[in-house]
């Protein structure tokens, strides 16, 4: 398949993971959040069952450039490897049960993506160099507090297991339970996503050191202006040995597109299952299909 038509397949996936249908809006409060119309799409979208919810970010960086894409654990034959590649995100999530838990909650299913593809590397076939699975079954509570002048929204509880697919000795893989409480003030949103590793045998475990590497959960925050928004991702393993991950992106309007132009910076460890206790910068440049609000 050329180079052409595998863009073109990724890019397809994304916006059909996106998609919903034509029908009319619930009516919004007067001057609605963003999680106000986020919900609102999202409940307009459930009548269709045949449609899939955005969940996560969906994106594509046609451009994303690696200091240092090399890793230890690749055996010889799969060394020679581009510094820029291609990276993608597909994040979505369907309804499974409506009012659980005397009508409080919400049982969804979601799956995540993310790939990071030697697009341009054609002296070696422009192979995959790695692509993180990760479905959940997770849910969703209404909670209405305050807490330093942040209204909170809504609760999350969830499983995940996430993995990169291969054998040994490329094989990576974990097992969490999570929780999640998301903020809001203003145009400016935050969340907290503390998680706990299930135990593993010693001779399953692929990766037994990954929590000294990402810790024990991650912190959001999200600031919207206009159609502009400015994120931040944050995790650090509080450890003496400190080692830290960040994510701070940047998604802007194009003129007259209906996508969105997306910048995204990384720095510390854990960007990919494979590159979990490799310090790593990235830059990349591409377009944002939906993002997390």
């Amino acid at each position: 398949m050329s180079l052409f038509c595998r863009t073109l397949l990724c890019l397809s996936l994304i916006l059909l993971s996106t998609a919903s249908p034509l029908l009319a809006r619930e009516p919004l409060p007067r001057n609605p959040s963003a999680i106000d119309i986020r919900q609102s799409e999202e409940t307009l979208a459930e009548r269709n069952r045949f449609s899939l919810l955005p969940y996560k970010q969906n994106y594509i960086l046609p451009l994303a450039y690696n200091n240092r894409p090399e890793n230890d654990a690749y055996p010889p034959d799969e060394a020679n490897i581009d510094r820029l590649e291609l990276k993608f995100q597909l994040s979505f999530k369907i309804p499974l049960v409506k009012g659980v838990l005397k009508g409080h909650g919400n049982l969804f299913a979601g799956y995540t993506q993310q790939s990071f593809w030697q697009a341009y590397n054609g002296d070696e076939s422009s192979p995959f160099r790695e692509t993180n699975y990760e479905p959940e079954l997770y849910l969703d509570f209404p909670v209405e507090a305050s807490l330093f002048g942040l209204r909170s929204r809504f609760v999350t509880l969830g499983l995940s297991h996430q993995s990169n697919g291969r054998s040994e000795p490329l094989s990576r893989s974990w097992n969490r339970v999570y929780a999640l409480v998301a903020f809001e003030r203003g145009n400016f949103y935050c969340a907290l996503r503390p998680w706990l590793r299930i135990p593993e045998s010693h001779s399953d475990d692929d990766n037994p050191d990954i929590d000294d590497y990402l810790g024990h959960g991650e912190a959001y925050a999200l600031y919207l202006h206009n159609e502009h928004r400015l994120g931040l991702m944050l995790r650090n393993n509080l450890r003496s040995e400190n080692r830290v991950g960040v994510l701070l992106d940047w998604s802007f309007p194009i003129k007259g597109k209906k996508l969105h132009g997306y910048l995204q910076l990384f720095h510390g460890y854990g960007e990919s299952l494979i590159d979990y206790n490799q310090l790593n910068n990235r830059v990349g440049l591409g377009i944002i299909v939906s993002n997390w609000l």
